[in-house]
C-alpha cells in the first residue's frame, strides 16, 4: 500500500507543475498583465508603475518570476494581496472553514439522497418511481445552477419567506447555530440538487450490475433476506465506482460552489475568487487555483486509496 500511495503522490507532481505553468502564464497574458488595476488608474504615472513592479518582482524575466512564486509555493510564502499587503494563504485560509461547510453539507445531502434514489431505482427497475427519478434526474442535469439558485431565493426567501436569501449569519448574530443552519438551507440545497441527479444515476447503473452477478443469485438462492443481500453482497461490490465519483465530483462541487456562493453571498473561496476577479487581485487568483488543484489531487489520492483497501488488485495498476 505504501509503495501505491508513493506512486501516486508522484503522479500529482507533474500536474501541479502544469496547473502552476498554465495559470502562471494565463495571468501574465490577461489584458493588462498582473498589474492591470493600476495600469487602467488614470491617476497612477508611469513611475508609479514602475516602482510597484519592483516592489512586487515583476520587472524581473518571466521564468524568475515563476521559479520564485513556485518555491513560495512549496514554502508556505503564498506572496501578498494588491490591495492591503495581506499574505495570500491567510485570506484564502479564512474563506475554507465556509467553503467545506457547504461542500461538505451538499455532499453528504446529495450522497444520502443520491443513493436512496438509485438504490430503489435500480430494486424497482422501470417502475413508476424509476421513471420519474430518472426523468428527474435529466432536468436537474440539464438546468444551471444559477437558475435554480435564484428560483429558490424567489420562492422560498421573497414569496413565502421561509428563509433567509443569502450570507451565513443575520446582522449582529454572528457565531448563533440556528442562525447559521437557516443560513445554510438553500445553497446547501442549490448546490446539492445536481450532485444528487448525479449520485441516483452512477448508484442505479452501479447496483444494476452488480445485482446480475452470479452471487447475488446465489445469495438468493440461499434464501438471504433482500436486505441484507443489498448491504452485505450488492453494496460492497457496487461501491468502487462511487468512490472515485466521489474523487472526480471534487471540481464540480468548487465549480457549484462558486456560483452558490455568489449568489448567496455566502463568504467563502468561491465568493472570494469573484472578488478578487473584480479586482484584479492577481496573486489570490494564483493563491486559489493552487489550493483548489492541491485540495483535488488529495480527495482523489483518497479515493484511490479507498478503492484500493476495497479491491486489492488495484494496488497493482
Amino acid at each position: 500500500m505504501i509503495g501505491f500511495i508513493a506512486k501516486r503522490l508522484l503522479q500529482a507532481v507533474p500536474l501541479l507543475i502544469g496547473v502552476s505553468l498554465i495559470g502562471f502564464g494565463l495571468m501574465h497574458l490577461a489584458p493588462g498583465g498582473p498589474l492591470a488595476i493600476y495600469t487602467l488608474n488614470p491617476t497612477i504615472q508611469v513611475q508609479d508603475i514602475e516602482r510597484i513592479k519592483v516592489i512586487f518582482g515583476l520587472d524581473q524575466p518571466l521564468h524568475i518570476q515563476y521559479v520564485k512564486w513556485a518555491t513560495g509555493i512549496f514554502s508556505g510564502n503564498w506572496g501578498y494581496t494588491f490591495f492591503g499587503g495581506r499574505p495570500v494563504l491567510d485570506v484564502i485560509l479564512e474563506r475554507v472553514p465556509a467553503t467545506l461547510l457547504l461542500m461538505g453539507s451538499a455532499l453528504s445531502v446529495a450522497i444520502v439522497l443520491g443513493l436512496s434514489v438509485g438504490v430503489l431505482g435500480a430494486v424497482k427497475r422501470y417502475s413508476v418511481f424509476d421513471v420519474l427519478a430518472t426523468t428527474g434526474a435529466l432536468f436537474a442535469l440539464s438546468f444551471p445552477t444559477f437558475w435554480f439558485g435564484l428560483m429558490a431565493i424567489f420562492v422560498f426567501a421573497i414569496e413565502l419567506r421561509w428563509l433567509p436569501s443569502g450570507g451565513m449569519w443575520e446582522l449582529g448574530e454572528e457565531g448563533n447555530l440556528l442562525s447559521l443552519l437557516r443560513h445554510l438551507v438553500l445553497p446547501t440545497m442549490v448546490l446539492a440538487l445536481v450532485i444528487t441527479a448525479t449520485w441516483s444515476r452512477y448508484s442505479r447503473s452501479a447496483f444494476l450490475e452488480v445485482m446480475h452477478q452470479d452471487f447475488m443469485r446465489t445469495a438468493r438462492a440461499k434464501g438471504v433476506p433482500p436486505g441484507a443481500r443489498l448491504l452485505r453482497h450488492a453494496f460492497p461490490n457496487a461501491a468502487k465506482p462511487l468512490i472515485a465519483l466521489l474523487g472526480v465530483e471534487l471540481p464540480f462541487l468548487f465549480s457549484g460552489a462558486l456560483v452558490a456562493e455568489t449568489i448567496f453571498g455566502w463568504p467563502g473561496m468561491g465568493r472570494l475568487f469573484v472578488d478578487a476577479l473584480s479586482m484584479k487581485e492577481y496573486p489570490v487568483l494564483m493563491g486559489m487555483m493552487m489550493f483548489t488543484a492541491i485540495f483535488v489531487i488529495i480527495g482523489n489520492l483518497l479515493a484511490d486509496i479507498a478503492i484500493a483497501l476495497i479491491d486489492p488488485r488495484v494496488r497493482l495498476s
